[in-house]
């Protein structure tokens, strides 16, 4: 199960961390991924990162997202800098917990749990 949550309504420019814990399994195999959805959009990739810690972002990212996780704490993070208006979007997590398949990461069927997302809103 996931739990993500974080989310909030921010201004344009601003930052914010979006978080996701696991419960069950062997989190330090799972790779994570966070993907979005905006309203009337398909929802899209946006990073993941795989069970020894290597990382992908969707090309939109820019370099102003970074992931990491946390194996003690069972968690994944999304710390999103220089916000946009149309990052505005749900946020889900996502999870493999066969983390050592290897898999494209960026696609949703490459993930086989999913949270119930957290909502962020940019404004401008």
């Amino acid at each position: 199960q996931l739990q993500a949550c974080g989310g909030g309504l921010v201004q344009a420019g601003d930052s914010l961390r979006i978080s996701c814990a696991a419960s069950g399994g062997t989190f330090r195999n799972f790779a994570m991924g966070w993907f979005r959805q905006a309203p009337g959009k398909e929802r899209e990739f946006v990073a993941a990162i795989s069970w020894i810690n290597s990382k992908y972002y969707g090309d939109f990212v820019e370099d102003r997202f970074t992931i990491s996780r946390d194996n003690a704490k069972k968690s994944v993070y999304l710390q999103m800098n220089m916000l946009k208006p149309e990052d505005t979007a749900v946020y889900y997590c996502a999870a493999d917990p066969n983390g050592w398949q290897p898999k494209n990461r960026r696609t949703m069927g490459d993930y086989v749990l999913w949270g119930q997302g957290t909502q962020v809103t940019v404004s401008s």
